[in-house]
């Protein structure tokens, strides 16, 4: 990679993909709503907020910038597919601009000349190591250091919008928490009984009994120490005298859970057949379950559920964000994008084969779009306090053979009703 491009990308790091990646990643597609006119010589028009006229001008710098930043030597063609690209993404980034001012300036939210100052000389001294890298910075980005500040200013509001947004957000109640306490108790809560074992393993049976027949003489740890390293084949245990210490039973396979977990500590237990091989078991300590109280993880689960929270708020918030100002948004004709209020969604997918639509294809669709909007609601009484969204299943068609035959047509598509649960058909439950 040259020495331009790594300073391309850095812009591309620094000033642009960490500013609204997250924040401003979904928009609602509108259809042929608005009609704001876009004045001659600009190329689109945001009601409610100064500075809303995007100029000619203003597009083509934006433009050269996009061409600088895909390290391309000239402009594509008019036209061509990626003219287009740089062109969306051009607009696209004056557009958030004018967005995020405008929802900081509706919110009251701002930032001061220091703080721009402060956040620009941190991304000088991880990036950039010399004033001369900076400035060389500049010349191949075709940005000017106003415009630097101006997207560093853009970067602080939209982390302060974030942030107020959280802090919107309405506090866990303490039944959200003992809701969630009562729900995960028992699988995130409950530490199970565990053991500390001494075991001896061995292919042949003969070396397990006679190290049975040591171990019965004198089963103390000194003696585990040397009749596990001379009768055992597993170098592991050998070692430690046969130690495993924290054994659960979750762990183990059926047939060692009886002669561990049924078995006093000090018991000797073998010949025990495994897996082709033969054990000496014993266990040397056991260790009690404990179930933490709500007192005890009172905080840690605040801390889950407000992030839940969190998250939710802020989608709600982004999805208001988007409608918003795409209904302030209009384009003129050639710059119409999907950010706009004019746009008019295409009838058909993009990514949809053309023969899908077509009555009578030369060369059939391999796959074509499902013909309804499929949505995948919550199965009833699958949502908890640990899985808020519940179980989901997408929705599908009924199938004819279901429907003449009487069947269910969740059985055609790997679902069982619940038991007890009423018949399409009838309406009764069955019982």
């Amino acid at each position: 990679m040259t020495k331009r491009s790594v300073g391309r990308n850095r812009l591309a790091l620094i000033l642009f993909a960490a500013l609204f990646a997250v924040l401003f990643a979904g928009f609602a597609i509108a259809e042929g709503i608005g009609s704001t006119n876009v004045p001659d010589g600009d190329v689109a028009v945001v009601e409610s907020v100064p500075d809303g006229d995007v100029s000619e001008a203003e597009f083509k710098h934006a433009y050269e910038q996009q061409v600088s930043q895909g390290s391309l030597k000239k402009p594509p063609k008019p036209g061509s597919k990626k003219d287009e690209e740089l062109s969306e993404a051009a607009l696209g980034e004056i557009l958030d601009s004018i967005w995020i001012r405008g929802e900081a300036q509706e919110l009251g939210v701002s930032v001061t000349d220091k703080q721009i100052e402060t956040e620009l000389a941190q991304i000088k001294k991880a990036n950039f190591p010399t004033k001369k890298a900076f400035q060389a910075f500049l010349k191949s980005s075709d940005f000017t250091e106003e415009e630097v500040n101006e997207r560093v200013e853009l970067q602080l509001l939209s982390a302060q919008l974030q942030q107020q947004v959280k802090n919107e957000t309405p506090p866990v109640t303490s039944s959200e928490i003992s809701d969630y306490y009562e729900s995960a108790k028992d699988s995130q809560y409950t530490k199970p009984e565990s053991r500390d074992i001494r075991l001896i393993i061995n292919k042949d049976k003969a070396p397990i009994e006679k190290a049975l027949a040591a171990l019965r003489k004198d089963d103390s740890p000194a003696n585990w120490k040397k009749v596990a390293p001379k009768y055992s084949e597993d170098e592991t245990t050998s070692k430690t005298g046969g130690l495993q210490k924290g054994i659960t039973e979750e762990v183990l396979p059926p047939n060692l859970k009886k002669p561990i977990f049924k078995s006093a500590t000090g018991e000797l237990e073998g010949p025990v057949p495994f897996q082709g091989k033969y054990l000496v078991l014993e266990v040397e300590k056991i260790h009690p379950g404990k179930v933490q109280t709500l007192a005890e993880v009172k905080s840690e689960i605040s801390a889950t559920l407000t992030q839940q929270a969190q998250g939710k708020f802020f989608s709600e918030f982004l999805s208001a964000y988007g409608d918003k100002w795409q209904a302030r948004t209009t384009c003129a004709a050639g710059h119409v994008l999907n950010r706009c209020a004019n746009f008019k969604a295409a009838a058909h997918p993009s990514t949809a084969p053309a023969a899908c639509y077509e009555a009578n294809p030369k060369t059939p669709a391999s796959e074509c779009p499902a013909p309804v909007q499929q949505t995948t609601p919550a199965l009833p009484g699958t949502t908890t306090a640990l899985k808020p969204e519940g179980e989901r299943l997408v929705q599908r068609p009924r199938p004819e053979e279901a429907k003449k035959g009487g069947k269910a047509a969740g059985a055609e598509e790997g679902a069982a009703a619940p038991e007890g649960s009423a018949s399409p058909e009838t309406g009764a439950s069955g019982e």
